[in-house]
């Protein structure tokens, strides 16, 4: 087995490319699961006599869990090593899946859907360490552009799978699906992946500050699903949102106090670390919410069954991995400040169609459009964060990006279904071009903000490099 030891080694590894398209499929596995389950939510709450809020928990409490643990995830891949806690990560992930899908009741499908939250909180910022570490130069950010490919097509993918298997076997093989996959990558990974030597010493995790960052993440998330039906004033929706506020207040305090800290918060002050995170909360939240206004609209509204909608979303699939795919070959040409500004117009451009006629093909042409623009944000949001990390630092670095696209994920479902409401609960179209709209101007409002914050060109000088390269 290869072993790159303690120090960078000065020859590339030979497999990397093999490795990335492994990780790449266990990555995508995660991001499937957001959205593969959205339409078969229906099925599902007709067979386990779901509640409402049940249905809503079968979504949140994967995302939630999955962003709410991610740093601990990263943390625990800087200290044990990234390769323990990569298939530790994709064993519970794969038997939650299991579990998942032989539910028999609401209880033991949303302990499934924790746990395999649990699983992808180690598996996905361990995986992009070994994406960061594996590659350098210009070779990272075409890996970075094949991995953000992966994810962003995967949500659009998920949902066109989710309808072919809904359709045919039925629900439960939106979760079965990740058993056999699972299992054939974890063999190769075992055989693939290059032994590192963990940071020494070995202190404590910090499970508490990991309970904080989720609770008040939880809290967050359901003050603004309550804002739907209560109203964005409502003491009922503000309390939460202070509570909230109150405990990431609390996290951060113990980042500084406690012995083995989960993050360093001097990361988030870093100006490549800061806009690489606040490109990849706009990037999901656009691309949740255009999945999420498209899904009801076209199930909703008109009618299509599970299938139909599934295959209408396959434009968007395939304009998310061009626009993440053209963005990872040109970024060291371009700079990321030009391709971020480029990105979030695209995206706006993308929402404004439908927001101005609302119509099947307009909702198509239009998210396709988004999706394009949102597959190169998240390349940028990669390359611009975990560009210039020292390789000690990639696992929690790879971290805090992982964790906050699921925060995003969670914000722009929570916000879009609130702002839409009146569609969900109504047979009015009002609430959809709502969301549209929403979209679009967020989109917009950020292109002035990642004008301002993205850096012009990647700073090489500072680059992590092999000592003899």
């Amino acid at each position: 087995m290869a072993d790159i030891g303690h120090e960078p080694s000065a020859q590339p590894h030979p497999l990397r490319w093999r490795i990335l398209g492994l990780l790449g499929v266990a990555q995508l596995m995660l991001i499937l699961d957001v959205t593969v389950v959205a339409i078969a939510l229906p099925h599902m709450e007709t067979d386990l006599e779901l509640s409402r809020q049940a249905v809503t928990w079968t979504v949140s409490a994967y995302t939630l869990t999955f962003g709410g643990l991610m740093l601990l995830g990263g943390r625990t891949a800087d200290l044990f090593g990234a390769r323990r806690v990569v298939l530790a990560g994709l064993l519970v992930f794969t038997a939650a899946s299991l579990a998942t899908g032989l539910a028999g009741s609401p209880a033991v499908l949303l302990g499934g859907r924790v746990a395999q939250g649990v699983g992808a909180a180690m598996l996905s910022p361990s995986a992009l360490s070994f994406v960061v570490t594996l590659f350098q130069g210009d070779e990272r950010n075409k890996a970075l552009g094949v991995w953000s490919a992966l994810g962003g097509g995967g949500a659009a993918l998920g949902v066109l799978l989710g309808g072919a298997l809904t359709a045919g076997p039925g629900w439960p093989w939106v979760f079965f699906v990740n058993v056999p996959i699972g299992l054939v990558v974890f063999a190769a990974l075992a055989r693939m992946l290059p032994r590192r030597a963990a940071s020494a010493p070995r202190p404590r995790l910090d499970v508490l500050g990991a309970l904080l960052v989720t609770a008040s993440s939880g809290a967050l998330i359901y003050a603004l699903i309550r804002a739907g039906d209560d109203g964005w004033l409502d003491p009922g929706t503000g309390w939460p949102v202070l509570l909230a506020a109150t405990g990431y207040l609390a996290f951060a305090a113990r980042q500084r106090t406690a012995a083995s800290p989960m993050m360093d918060l001097s990361l988030l002050v870093r100006r490549p670390v800061a806009t690489g995170t606040f490109l990849i909360v706009t990037a999901t939240a656009l691309m949740i919410a255009m999945f999420f206004l498209g899904t009801f609209y076209f199930q909703h509204a008109r009618g299509y069954g599970a299938l139909r909608t599934g295959l209408l979303f396959l434009p968007i699939a395939v304009a998310t991995v061009a626009g993440a795919d053209l963005t990872g070959r040109t970024i060291a040409a371009m700079g990321p400040r030009r391709l971020a500004v480029a990105g979030l117009v695209t995206t706006a451009a993308g929402m404004a169609v439908p927001a101005v006629s609302l119509h099947p093909v307009t909702v198509v042409v239009g998210t396709a459009i988004a999706g394009a623009g949102t597959g190169a944000m998240f390349v940028v949001a990669s390359a611009t964060a975990l560009g210039q990390v020292a390789p000690h630092e990639s696992g929690i670095a790879s971290g805090i990006v992982s964790t906050f696209h699921e925060f995003g994920a969670s914000v722009g479902a929570a916000v879009i279904s609130s702002v839409a409401a009146a569609s969900l609960t109504g047979d009015t179209l009002d609430g959809f071009a709502h969301g549209f709209v929403v979209a679009a101007a967020t989109a917009a409002v950020a292109t002035l903000a990642a004008a301002v914050l993205t850096p012009p060109r990647p700073r090489r000088a500072a680059e992590p490099r092999p000592a003899d390269a």
